[in-house]
């Protein structure tokens, strides 16, 4: 996993869930893996979450996921990336998006018995495994 990457590009969350709250603000046109049809009821009700692109651009699995303080009333604090991310990847905000967790849910239902993890959690998934385990060596950074 690239912990130094998702360090580099922990700045975009603020920048992101900004622009969360901003309505009319205009993103690059992105073509999704799934459509709005294939997406169920899978884990509603828990805010937004950030998500990279590998994931619901490429359709690369979750393979790291963390829980930091949510910003405001509609973030779930939930962010979920590949693992692939480099740090020039992650440093350019057109690369993740603001989704519901469910939509991610639906592009990887193996999060949802995470979700009810506290803020602070974070786990991995190496490439090869079945389930996710909590990871120690690395916390979301305190603002």
């Amino acid at each position: 996993m690239r912990r130094r990457a998702i360090l580099s590009g922990l700045g975009l969350a603020a920048v992101a869930l900004s622009a969360f709250a901003a309505p009319g603000l205009m993103a690059r046109e992105k073509r999704y893996k799934l459509s709005r049809d294939d997406i169920r009821p899978l884990a509603m009700g828990r805010g937004g979450c950030i998500a990279s692109d590998r994931i619901t651009v490429e359709g690369l699995p979750v393979r790291f996921m963390y829980r930091d303080k949510p910003r405001n009333d509609q973030d779930s604090g939930w962010a979920f990336l590949s693992g692939t991310e480099d740090d020039a990847y992650m440093n350019d905000p057109a690369n993740h998006g603001i989704y519901d967790v469910n939509t991610i849910a639906n592009y990887d239902p193996s999060i949802i018995g995470f979700l009810d993890s506290p803020v602070g959690s974070v786990f991995e998934k190496v490439p090869g495994a079945a389930d996710f385990v909590a990871v120690s060596d690395w916390a979301p950074p305190r603002d």
